[in-house]
């Protein structure tokens, strides 16, 4: 099934509009604040696999039809394609996306570790990594995006690597990009620029948008009128917009509206989200079934115009955004 069958287009939010991201169950670290409340101390990969497992079961079973993983998120793409070989009848329900251009390369540690995942966006990483999610699904994902690009990367500008993905989204798939750091904005502009034999390359973007950091909306909006599928990552801003986080002076507002709509404060961030004219799809990164059962109720939440003013007051300058971002650690 394509992104589009899942997507309602309306302006609020829809379960159609909700889907699941695996990047902190696919592996034993994360950078998602209080990790170590959500994880048991049992974290072998026989231990994930059946807690990913239960999480794509309630997902389903609530709804979901969207799930998004990675090559670098561990094993979560080997835990997704075990749990769909499993259950057939979901397998062709279900939209899979998937990302290359980071390696996974902690060696299923936490601690101890220089680098937990490394980028490199060139045609030799695509062919690798695209041959192994292929390996995995028996299939190419419906949806494939380049990781985190920035400005800077060679996914923008490097003819050989834009070959290879017009050949991919000629054979049906939706290729895009997903973006990250203060500049997401002129990344994506300038994705919309890549063209291939005169045709726009790239049909779907994944961004950072919440609250704290809303920077990339407008460059979104232009995206989404050109006909691009917009997902929405980390609207709880890895945690930070979640009830037991969200205790300072500068969440007051997203108590104050959690406090008068009766809701969650994560049901608040993924419904603000979810209200943006230009969000197709809007992810939950929960950990356990009861977070992703509080994520889903925003799907039954609608916040006024007044609401979503209280929240833009939380935006945080994107540069602080992503330096705070950065100092979180893996546990």
């Amino acid at each position: 099934m394509t992104p589009a069958e899942h997507a309602t287009g309306s302006a609020g939010p829809s379960l159609a509009r909700f889907g699941l991201g695996t990047a902190a169950v696919g592996r034993p670290g994360y950078i998602t604040l209080g990790r170590d409340l959500d994880l048991p101390a049992d974290r072998s990969v026989r231990a994930l696999r059946e807690r990913t497992h239960a999480l794509l079961d309630a997902a389903y079973a609530a709804g979901v039809r969207y799930f998004d993983t990675a090559r670098s998120y561990g094993r979560a793409e080997e835990f997704l394609a075990g749990w769909l070989d499993a259950r057939p009848e979901a397998a062709g329900q279900v939209t899979v996306g998937s990302k290359w251009g980071y390696t996974y390369t902690a060696d299923w540690h936490v601690s101890g570790v220089t680098a937990h995942e490394v980028k490199e966006h060139t045609p030799a990483v695509f062919d690798r990594q695209v041959q192994e999610t292929r390996a995995l699904f028996g299939r190419s994902p419906d949806v494939y995006l380049v990781h985190s690009v920035t400005p800077d990367s060679p996914a923008l500008s490097d003819p050989a690597l834009h070959a290879r993905l017009a050949v991919l989204a000629a054979e049906g798939v939706r290729v895009g990009l997903s973006t990250s750091g203060p500049a997401q904005g002129d990344t994506v502009r300038a994705a919309l620029d890549v063209t291939v034999a005169g045709k726009p390359l790239f049909t779907a973007v994944q961004s950072t948008w919440n609250p704290l950091e809303p920077s990339a909306a407008p460059a979104l909006a232009e995206a989404h009128d050109a006909g691009l599928w917009v997902v929405v990552k980390e609207a709880m801003a890895n945690g930070r917009l979640a009830d037991r986080n969200a205790t300072g002076p500068d969440t007051a507002a997203l108590r104050a509206v959690a406090a008068r709509t009766g809701a969650s404060c994560d049901a608040v961030a993924l419904a603000a989200a979810a209200a943006q004219p230009w969000a197709d799809m809007v992810l939950s990164g929960a950990a356990t079934r009861q977070q992703l059962a509080s994520n889903l109720t925003a799907a039954g939440l609608t916040l006024d115009p007044v609401d979503l003013a209280a929240l833009a007051g939380l935006a945080e300058p994107a540069d602080a955004y992503w330096r705070a971002r950065a100092s979180l650690a893996w546990s």
